[in-house]
């Protein structure tokens, strides 16, 4: 059995088709029949599709619904609501909305409205698919719009999209791929949130950052967890503002553990990626990946040496080898391909990534060490989400700037950046680093105040 044979019979009689059904005995050539049955002619008869929807098999059983849905119109609505009330099996209930639907029939929105009552979403989805074909029809907008207080996600993001966003204007007062002349290749020594309030809406392509680690240093002291988080917040959600329409954030973060304060106490470990990201989704970012940056285990601080002594249970102890880069975009009704064509021909080719890129969300990539900074990017790392994030003359974006790696790989891979940092030590190691020939070339890189770029931003 093979599908030129398959079509041959159908073009000449649907009992043919039937006939053949009927003489399998297993359910995957069955199946494998109605998969391959393609466009069915104009007067193909498909009584015996109907005898299908009562097969014990779920799969055969979608099979002979999706062909139905293909019957050019002759279809017997009664018979698949029928199925529809006594079906268990989700897919197949999904793809009897979708074959009403396809009919595109005035005189099935009243069951179209019934289903939008379902208590699966993807039911109600499916019948608002079926109910969007009648644009400008007001009887399906007044059943559509109050779904927008749905209680799932997926149900009011597309009734957002298609009632609510059309009635919002942009921000952006720039062309998607430009930013500002005052934020390229700038570093600012200040508290990014005071340089942010700067910073007009939408200026921004891609941000990449490392936030300070709670109380794990002296330039990242908070009062209390919380309060980093808030400050966190309070830095995202500025982050978010400045972004343009649909572009990406990705945050490096890692679990941490505060030593404990004596031997009567036990130490604390917060988890920073997870804490943090529900105030990045409520602050309009939508999380799209999270990507694993894998260390050597030479490289991190060895923890498992007490527990390979007693190896006594809970006292298990793994070497933390991983940290996360948490991946988001700022939420749009639009899609990638509407970012992608803001650019010329010759940008998008320029800015094609090479072979040999990442397949995985597993990096393998080694830990850099400085004796200024005790957290630097390794180039590699910053090198990847840079080419995979951005186009050649985007402005990166990193909100605690540290020794600069983002902004001299910014530079090198013909991008422009601009960095906040507020330690003076950090700042000034960034300028020293500018005295090297080979770094921060071309267009000048400007290291200013808080108070000079007031005077830049005006």
């Amino acid at each position: 059995m093979t599908k030129q044979l398959i079509t041959e019979l159908k073009h000449k009689s649907c009992l043919e088709i039937a006939n053949l059904i009927n003489n399998q005995r297993d359910i995957g050539s069955i199946n494998f029949i109605l998969e391959n049955l393609g466009q069915l002619p104009k007067h193909f008869e498909g009584n015996f599709l109907y005898d299908l929807l009562k097969h014990a098999h779920p799969q055969v059983r979608l099979n002979a619904v999706k062909n139905i849905g293909k019957l050019n119109g002759n279809l017997n609505i009664s018979k698949l609501i029928e199925l529809y009330k006594t079906e268990k099996d989700t897919t197949v209930r999904r793809e009897i909305i979708s074959a009403i639907g396809r009919q595109r029939k005035p005189e099935n929105k009243s069951l179209l409205f019934d289903f939008l009552e379902d208590e699966d979403p993807k039911i109600v989805c499916q019948a608002i698919r079926g109910l969007l074909v009648f644009d400008q029809d007001k009887e399906v907008e007044n059943h559509l719009r109050p779904l927008i207080n749905h209680p799932n996600e997926m149900v009011r993001t597309v009734i957002y999209k298609e009632y609510f966003a059309k009635e919002t204007t942009a921000k952006s007062t720039l062309p998607h791929a430009e930013t500002y002349d005052f934020l390229k290749n700038i570093v600012v020594n200040a508290d990014v949130r005071q340089v942010l309030k700067l910073v007009p809406d939408e200026s921004i392509h891609l941000t990449f950052t490392s936030p300070p680690y709670y109380n794990a240093r002296d330039y990242s002291i908070y009062p209390s967890y919380q309060a980093y988080l808030e400050f966190l917040n309070e830095v995202f959600r500025e982050t978010h503002r400045i972004t343009k329409e649909g572009r990406f954030l990705i945050v490096n973060t890692s679990p941490i553990i505060i030593p404990r304060v004596s031997r009567s106490h036990s130490s604390k470990r917060y988890g920073i990626p997870f804490d943090l990201h529900p105030y990045l989704v409520q602050n309009g970012w939508e999380f799209i990946d999270d990507i694993i940056w894998l260390k050597p285990e030479a490289s991190v601080k060895n923890r498992i040496g007490g527990f390979m002594q007693h190896r006594k249970p809970l006292g298990y102890k793994p070497n933390a080898v991983t940290e996360y880069l948490m991946v988001y975009r700022k939420q749009t009704e639009k899609l990638l391909d509407w970012n992608i064509r803001s650019y010329t021909y010759e940008t998008v080719e320029e800015s094609k990534v090479a072979d040999g890129y990442e397949t995985t969300n597993v990096w393998k990539i080694d830990p850099c060490f400085d004796k200024v900074h005790s957290a630097i990017f390794p180039v590699e790392l910053c090198k990847r989400v840079i080419q995979y994030y951005s186009y050649k003359g985007d402005l990166i974006f990193d909100p605690f700037g540290g020794s600069g790696t983002v902004g001299r790989t910014a530079k090198a891979l013909d991008r422009l950046f601009f960095l906040t940092e507020q330690e003076p030590k950090y700042f000034e190691y960034m300028q020293l680093k500018q005295k090297n020939p080979t770094l921060f070339k071309e267009r000048k890189t400007r290291f200013l105040t808080l108070e000079q770029f007031k005077k830049i931003a005006k």
